[in-house]
């Protein structure tokens, strides 16, 4: 198993999608510090379970009984705050309603949701998750997949982090400096503090 991005693939991708290589990798370290899985020997890609995801997609009905798996609003208090125990959360969840589950985690280097399976890609999510397990070169297809359509596409090839952000995080991205965040790591990468917007 690859458990890093080879610098091939970077290249290739950006060639393809005419994006910027170091915009790319600037999600991924965002995202996940640049690594899609935990730590060796550990074999488990990254993931963070949504609880209000699981909810949306239970219509509520593990609230009273599981309430910090299921709930309504995103809280981050919620988090176990450490990669083995979104595992833990995500295993409890998968007992409950195991399909629900994986798809309110995302996923690997890029943390793609895995509600968002067929724009990756795949049949089910299922075959998302197992992608995501193979390797990191197949964690970075199904985030070329994802972003390889309007908004994303565009807003990466102007570097519009803002634009981006919003498309990939949210309307509440600005609460976490998602924007200013990628536009950092971004110029980081390039070696030209300059290039922060």
């Amino acid at each position: 198993m690859n458990r890093n991005i080879s610098a091939q693939a970077w290249t290739t991708l950006a060639r393809k999608l005419r994006v910027d290589e170091a915009c790319l990798r600037a999600v991924a370290i965002v995202e996940s510090s640049g690594r899609g899985f935990l730590p060796s020997p550990s074999v488990l890609p990254k993931v963070l379970f949504e609880g209000h995801v699981f909810h949306r997609l239970t219509q509520g009905h593990f609230d009273v009984g599981s309430p910090g798996l299921s709930y309504p609003h995103w809280d981050r208090s919620k988090y176990s705050g450490t990669l083995a125990g979104e595992w833990k959360r995500l295993d409890a969840a998968c007992a409950l309603d195991q399909d629900a589950a994986l798809q309110s985690a995302s996923w690997g280097a890029f943390q793609l949701m895995g509600f968002n399976y067929r724009l990756c890609g795949f049949d089910d999510v299922d075959a998302f998750v197992a992608a995501h397990k193979t390797g990191a070169d197949e964690q970075l297809a199904a985030f070329a997949r994802f972003i390889a359509r309007r908004p994303f596409l565009g807003a990466l090839r102007a570097k519009d982090w803002k634009r981006f952000a919003y498309a990939y995080n949210g309307p509440s991205y600005a609460k976490n400096r998602y924007d200013s965040r990628l536009a950092a790591t971004y110029a980081r990468y390039c070696g030209d503090d300059a290039l922060v917007r």
